[in-house]
């Protein structure tokens, strides 16, 4: 199984174009230029593990967007799940995207007042898509 994290950022700096020192207000306005991060999800799936059970993480602010995206990723990428988060509600609410099914993790009152967080709800729910998976391809 691999677990990626979701991306701190698509973009960039390269080290190579960092300058030395602060950068000066008194140069004025200020432009900056970025690159976009390596994807490294097609890789991962077609080249480094292709019998591996892979999930991805989604992140977008507008809720309306979130279920296209993530079923988009599994789309282009092949891989098995994504979990799909909004930024506002992401300690929270998550909802895990199959090809097949999309399944709502929420934390109620009581358990965020108990201090459970919603990754321990990912992790139990995947633990069992992954188990699931082994046994479907024995």
């Amino acid at each position: 199984m691999f677990y990626l994290a979701a991306a701190v950022s698509d973009f960039y700096v390269p080290a190579s174009e960092m300058p030395e020192h602060k950068i000066q207000s008194s140069g004025g306005p200020l432009q900056i230029t970025m690159k976009m991060v390596p994807k490294m999800l097609s890789p991962l799936v077609k080249d480094w593990a292709p019998k591996a059970f892979i999930i991805s993480f989604k992140l977008e602010t507008d809720p309306s967007i979130i279920i296209d995206r993530a079923r988009n990723a599994l789309e282009v990428y092949r891989h098995q799940v994504v979990v799909a988060n909004i930024l506002d509600s992401r300690r929270s609410s998550v909802v895990i995207i199959t090809k097949d099914s999309e399944t709502k993790l929420l934390l109620s009152e009581e358990e965020v007042e108990k201090g459970i967080e919603i990754e321990e709800k990912i992790v139990d729910d995947l633990q069992s898509r992954h188990t699931a998976f082994i046994h479907d391809k024995n």
